[in-house]
């Protein structure tokens, strides 16, 4: 499958700049094992940004253990960061959402979260890098 990118780098440039892994999941949409990801246990506050591009997408306080083994939150940042389509990948079809600034795959929405928006972006962890709060936010690339 081709990466749903948004023309900010090519594949070529973007696996200069990532490792395999956080390639395959970011720009070829593969999935990381649950509990695999040490930001699943990630407490401290802070922000959470898209592994490639740099984006906020979430913040420590939207964070919540879902017990699905990776890394869950109730509500990004901003709505505007995030992009969804759907996934017909499996027998029923679920909303994937990518960053919204390089397109790279996040994770899956789903409708079971806790209030006060009912939503849980469930997020492969290797496409998230988390800046603890206090720290200086990485510029966009």
């Amino acid at each position: 499958m081709t990466g749903f990118t948004k023309g900010s780098r090519s594949d070529d440039e973007w696996r200069q700049l990532l490792d395999g892994d956080r390639c395959r999941v970011l720009f070829h949409e593969a999935t990381e094992p649950p509990f695999s990801s040490p930001l699943n246990e990630e407490k401290r506050a802070g922000t959470f940004i898209c592994a490639a591009c740099h984006q906020p997408l979430f913040t420590s306080d939207g964070k919540y253990d879902s017990g699905t083994g990776w890394p869950s939150f109730f509500q990004p940042i901003d709505p505007a960061n995030i992009e969804t389509r759907r996934d017909f990948r499996l027998l029923l079809p679920r909303t994937e959402y990518h960053c919204a600034r390089c397109g790279g795959h996040q994770g899956h929405v789903f409708g079971d979260g806790p209030a006060p928006t009912g939503q849980r972006y469930c997020n492969n962890g290797l496409a998230l890098l988390f800046v603890p709060e206090g720290e200086p936010l990485p510029e966009l690339r």
